[in-house]
């Protein structure tokens, strides 16, 4: 694990539990602290609550929806400096992440490095 890792939260939007299992197994491996949600009502209060270092954002999260979600943390000062990568299995991400102004975005069915990767890359694209 490298140090930049530690206590670095990743907070994940998902209402797969098996998606969320998975991730959670994979990401606590690498050292992060990992926070869920399966629903997305209140976006920013969620977030400013658990102050995540990243958050993984999937298009279809019951409530308002990853792409609403995304746009209300990007217009918000107080979010938006935090990464998010959007988390989906939709054909058309990579125009939804240039639309919404995603970090960046992982594509499922993902591959295990590449997650892994994604989130190392990303995790520390801001000080916070």
């Amino acid at each position: 694990m490298q140090n930049n890792q530690k206590n670095k939260c990743v907070l994940i939007y998902d209402d797969d539990q098996e998606i969320l299992f998975l991730c959670n197994a994979i990401l606590s491996k690498s050292g992060y602290r990992i926070e869920t949600l399966s629903r997305c009502q209140y976006i920013i209060s969620e977030v400013m609550g658990i102050k995540p270092d990243l958050i993984l954002m999937d298009l279809w999260i019951p409530e308002i929806g990853g792409e609403k979600a995304i746009s209300i943390l990007k217009a918000d000062p107080t979010t938006s400096h935090i990464p998010v990568l959007i988390f989906s299995a939709n054909a058309d991400i990579k125009e939804i992440c240039k639309k919404v102004n995603a970090t960046g975005y992982i594509e499922k069915p993902f591959d295990i490095n590449v997650f892994k990767n994604k989130i190392d890359q990303n995790i520390g694209s801001f000080t916070g």
